[in-house]
């Protein structure tokens, strides 16, 4: 995308996802056989050759971006709703482009508080030159871009970071493994070109956010073609990766979209013992680019499980609600959903949500295309197709 204004800033909503819809949107899904996963070889449910063929499948792009979710897809319940931010605490920008920078970003996610930009009446890019991390004294932080702001990584580095254990964020419980606090929200905006490749603290992910600890929550956010390490059997999430979330409660998304990210695991989302509740949300086109599985077969690096979601652990559930999984891809299971509960005691439930063509091209669960599912039972699906 070309430059405009004194910041190198550039429209961003418009132009993003034209560049996305520029893509071919008719199809043609093939799926070859490949080895299976060692630790799941024995497992009776893996289906090997469900994905082997697919029939072309039309992809309206522009409902998938514009509109994300299902269009009979349920109201939000109150826990998904915005953050009021009429009366915020730092305001980056003083009307102009120009004035929205990277270093206001860092300064003001450091600061903490409601967090909301004056950049102008028209959308911008603000091109990240530093990672913004939370400071782990604010009790809550939330990024607000009013539907106008990209955060631009510039595929050179990670865009947002929290973690309550890294003590250069300043320690602030003896539990930080399970605090509350910080409590961030990412509403009305943007993530691109994030890129944690080679970042190896909490075995790395995130190439848009990494969050460990306290809570998260993502309201009408994009995230689009950000990227974390190519290979390995346990990092993940190319936009998103969240650890240790207070109590074991959920991540929360919404309303938002997931499209090109890619990862050697759960190419837009990933995440080890934490819950999800994902409502009317579109992920399409992510990718799973590693191969081997995990444990890894042996002569492989490992990865290439969870195209769009993955999800490992012990007890946690993902609810995916009123949302729309396309034209996603795992190089070994699980296209569409990647959910391992180690001790057999977390699920999945799918209810009016729609996941068509997602393939996995190693191993999935017999009778749900694109998804590889361990845990208490099969997925719970409800008034939601999957093929």
């Amino acid at each position: 995308m070309g430059g405009s204004g004194a910041c190198g800033c550039t429209g961003i909503m418009v132009d993003m996802n034209a560049s996305i819809r520029s893509m071919v949107v008719v199809v043609t899904v093939a799926a070859a056989s490949a080895g299976a996963m060692v630790s799941a070889a024995a497992v009776p449910d893996i289906d090997r050759g469900a994905t082997a063929t697919a029939p072309a499948v039309r992809v309206d792009l522009d409902a998938l971006l514009d509109s994300p979710g299902t269009p009979d897809a349920p109201p939000l319940p109150a826990e998904a709703q915005p953050v009021d931010t009429s009366q915020p605490d730092v305001v980056i920008g003083t009307g102009t482009p120009a004035s929205c920078t990277s270093a206001r970003v860092v300064d003001a996610v450091a600061r903490g508080g409601v967090i909301t930009f004056d950049c102008g009446s028209a959308s911008v890019t603000i091109p990240m030159t530093a990672t913004a991390k939370v400071v782990n004294t604010s009790q809550a932080v939330v990024i607000d871009g009013g539907g106008l702001v990209t955060l631009d990584g510039l595929d050179q580095r990670r865009i947002l970071y929290m973690n309550t254990c890294d003590r250069a964020q300043i320690w602030t419980t003896s539990h930080c493994q399970n605090q509350d606090h910080p409590q961030l929200t990412l509403q009305s905006i943007a993530f691109t070109r994030g890129n944690a490749s080679g970042e190896t603290d909490e075995g790395g992910g995130g190439g848009g956010v990494f969050v460990r600890g306290g809570r998260v929550k993502v309201i009408d956010a994009r995230f689009i073609n950000n990227r974390c390490d190519a290979t390995g059997p346990d990092v993940g999430g190319g936009a998103l990766r969240v650890l240790s979330q207070f109590e074991g409660r959920p991540v929360i998304v919404a309303r938002s979209v997931f499209s090109a990210n890619r990862c050697s695991n759960g190419g837009a989302t990933s995440s080890i013992g934490v819950s999800w509740r994902i409502y009317n949300s579109t992920f399409v086109d992510n990718q799973a680019v590693g191969r081997g599985a995990n444990p890894q077969r042996p002569g492989t690096p490992g990865g290439g499980n969870g195209g769009a979601i993955y999800l490992d652990g012990n007890e946690m559930t993902l609810e995916l609600v009123g949302s729309v999984v396309q034209r996603n891809t795992a190089n070994e299971g699980g296209g569409a959903i990647f959910f391992v509960s180690n001790n057999r005691t977390g699920r999945a439930f799918i209810r009016s949500s729609r996941l068509v063509s997602n393939p996995s091209l190693g191993f999935e669960t017999s009778g749900f295309p694109g998804i590889f599912h361990l845990g208490s039972g099969p997925p719970v699906v409800t008034d939601s197709t999957i093929e």
